[in-house]
């Protein structure tokens, strides 16, 4: 009996190869939208992609301890991370590398992220990233500017349009702690926000300290931002929750400013996923059902600066794009000179053996009489 020989296409669970003319694509998407970025003075940054455990993780790294794969350094024989998200490096270079620079930093990145675990939506555990941070800036205008350059960078390529879906991670946090409810009681009524149970959260917060009673309320309002600000407006909320509020108002009136014509939905209850957010967090969606194309917000970058950013992904973009016409192939014979049609936009595709045929090339074009002209497909 004898071994069957490996499969060497077969890769590990969320990984896969992107093949031509894919691969080429998203490539020019990244490089179209790192220009909006650095249209917007944001510059690029190339952190690399393992860093020493204690410094991937530290600041907000810790959110993503848990999906960081590890490793052993076998030249220091430190414990070593592949990164699981580029916003903590960006984090790490701001405070150390570039700790001197004038605030606020406006940095750029791209590059690919490895998680430990996919979801069920989406369950690739190798991720294309590209996004901004703006570091050391905490005005309300910092937030509104990632995410105008952001639906910016989207429309670059041709997404659009695009709706910004606007949440307050710290909202709930708050009111609870105001509340000053029983572990128990709080764990219950999380889970009951967590799942949307609006049936739920208003038998739980009956007879409870009145700072709980605007929940009902507030879950109701979650749709176009005016109706959910109008909520919080309306709402009897203790300190802390109506800075929360104020800050959120804001920051939608700045970006309301810059793009009056972006749809903005406000939910002012939501609060899972944004483990490292400290003020309004954003999330982009495509149009029709491309789903979650960006991911961001406010938070607390090393050194204590405040920081706020956006992580755009382009395997999500590339599926919500336009098609794109691809790029002629003109088959050469040995010897020509493409240089001319490659100028045109041609990718010259050059015989190398006598068996290359523009067929076998895969090519659109041949030359004729000097000229570049389609291939007709037989049927």
């Amino acid at each position: 009996m004898t071994d069957d020989p490996p499969n060497l296409a077969l890769l590990p669970a969320g990984l896969a190869d992107l093949l031509p003319p894919e691969a080429e694509r998203e490539a020019a998407l990244v490089e179209a939208m790192m220009g909006v970025f650095a249209a917007h003075g944001y510059e690029r940054v190339k952190p690399p992609l393992l860093e020493f455990e204690d410094s991937l993780l530290a600041g907000s790294g810790a959110a993503v301890a848990e999906q960081t794969f590890r490793l052993m350094d076998p030249v220091s024989q430190r414990m070593m991370g592949l990164r699981a998200d580029t916003t903590p490096q960006v984090a790490r270079i701001a405070a150390t590398r570039l700790g001197g620079q004038a605030r606020p930093l406006r940095l750029c990145y791209a590059g690919q992220v490895l998680r430990v675990r996919g979801t069920q939506l989406a369950p690739s555990r190798q991720l294309p990233q590209a996004g901004v941070e703006l570091i050391g800036g905490a005005a309300p205008a910092a937030d509104a500017e990632v995410a105008v350059v952001a639906v910016e960078a989207l429309a670059a390529i041709g997404v659009t349009p695009v709706s910004l879906d606007v949440t307050l991670p710290t909202m709930v946090p708050a009111l609870l702690e105001a509340a000053g409810l029983e572990p128990a009681l709080r764990s219950r009524l999380a889970r009951a926000l967590d799942r949307k149970d609006s049936a739920a959260v208003a038998e739980l917060v009956q007879g409870q300290d009145g700072t709980l009673a605007c929940l009902p309320a507030l879950m109701a309002a979650t749709g176009p931002a005016e109706g959910a600000l109008a909520a919080l407006e309306a709402a009897a909320l203790p300190p802390a929750a109506r800075a929360i509020a104020e800050n959120a108002a804001a920051v939608l009136a700045a970006i309301a400013t810059r793009a009056p014509g972006l749809r903005i939905t406000l939910d002012p209850v939501e609060f899972r996923g944004f483990r490292y957010h400290t003020g309004v967090a954003f999330t982009l969606y495509g149009p029709g059902m491309s789903g979650e194309l960006a991911r961001g917000g406010r938070y607390v970058s090393q050194n204590d600066e405040p920081a706020t950013g956006m992580s755009l992904y382009p395997d999500a973009v590339l599926r919500a794009a336009p098609a794109a016409e691809p790029r002629p192939r003109l088959f050469l014979p040995a010897g020509a000179d493409g240089a001319a049609f490659r100028a045109q936009g041609f990718a010259t595709v050059a015989a190398l053996a006598p068996e290359d045929t523009p067929q076998r090339l895969r090519c659109t074009h041949e030359l004729k009489d000097g000229r570049p002209v389609p291939i007709l497909v037989k049927d």
